[in-house]
């Protein structure tokens, strides 16, 4: 079949090579977010989509809005028989979803109709499910709604970051969305409606929901670090700043210690919490380098009773 693939980060490259690499399809163009700054010199630079499309020298379309009328007329002059999707970043109106014979085929990091929305893994390891997967399904007008034509499943192991596990589902998920574009144009596979129960929603996840409150319980503090690893990373305040920090490890302590409050012992730091303490992993202070907790408290000469807020 043709295909004009739609995704923007790197997340979405173990489909595109997937794609790539079948000698049943051919992917014609490539759809992907305009170039924009990025790292700590706000460079411009193209999608790693884009970089990667641009490597096997397919047509990159980068429109500012997929409802733009140009965007839509070169879609229709390629002629595609399916669009597959992998976290493109963009709403796609129905004047486009309507191009394709096939429709568009999104694969989204979650067994719907479970975290429909930009968050799913994150949400996922957030309220500690213990499995998760991927989902293959036809696009329509209403927000990860459509019907399903594959699932696979995934453990979320005890200590994952919601960045290992995507990691995880983007292999796994680049063959189940190949199996769907193989069993489309063979015609042996059909769809089947959501269910209209388990509906849950995982919204993008902001800064500000990464700050961690030393005031809840460790468990939770724990999946809420995870859960913004690598992005948009956990943070707190310490000293009036802001203070950048790792996953962290709830541990049993003897000594009590208050919500946010520090001790530094010879090989960890610990922090309190609303129940046990947590000992901190990485940290990066303003303006400083990331390094280990141990190194930043010996800096930073931490006295007895001193808070993280």
């Amino acid at each position: 079949m043709r295909l004009v693939f739609a995704g923007t980060p790197e997340v979405a490259l173990p489909s595109l090579r997937a794609l790539l690499a079948s000698d049943r399809h051919e992917v014609v163009a490539v759809v992907t977010r305009p170039d924009a700054p990025a790292g700590r010199g706000r460079r411009v630079e193209r999608s790693p989509v884009a970089a990667l499309a641009d490597e096997h020298g397919i047509e990159v379309l980068t429109p500012a809005k997929a409802s733009d009328p140009v965007f839509q007329a070169r879609v229709k002059e390629l002629e595609p028989d399916l669009c597959p999707v992998v976290a493109y970043g963009a709403l796609l109106p129905e004047s486009a979803l309507a191009i394709p014979r096939h429709g568009w085929v999104n694969l989204h990091f979650s067994v719907l109709p479970a975290w429909r929305g930009a968050a799913p893994v994150q949400a996922s390891v957030r309220h500690g499910d213990d499995i998760t997967g991927a989902t293959t399904f036809r696009i329509v007008k209403e927000l990860d709604a459509g019907p399903v034509f594959g699932v696979v499943t995934e453990r979320v192991r005890e200590r994952d970051t919601a960045g290992e596990l995507l990691g995880r589902l983007a292999e796994s998920g680049a063959k189940l969305l190949l199996s769907t574009v193989d069993g489309i144009a063979d015609g042996t596979l059909r769809p089947v409606e959501q269910s209209g129960e388990g509906v849950s929603y995982a919204p993008k996840v902001t800064v500000d929901d990464a700050r961690l409150d030393f005031g809840t319980p460790a468990v939770a503090i724990d999946r809420v670090a995870r859960a913004v690893t690598p992005e948009p990373g956990a943070w707190a305040e310490f000293r009036g700043e802001r203070l950048k920090l790792g996953p962290v490890l709830p541990v049993e302590a003897g000594e009590p210690l208050a919500p946010g409050e520090i001790r530094v012992e010879r090989k960890r730091v610990l922090v309190g919490t609303a129940t046990d303490p947590v000992v901190l992993g990485d940290v990066q202070a303003q303006g400083k380098k990331r390094m280990s907790a141990t190194d930043w408290a010996r800096g930073a000469r931490i006295e007895a009773g001193e808070r993280i807020s």
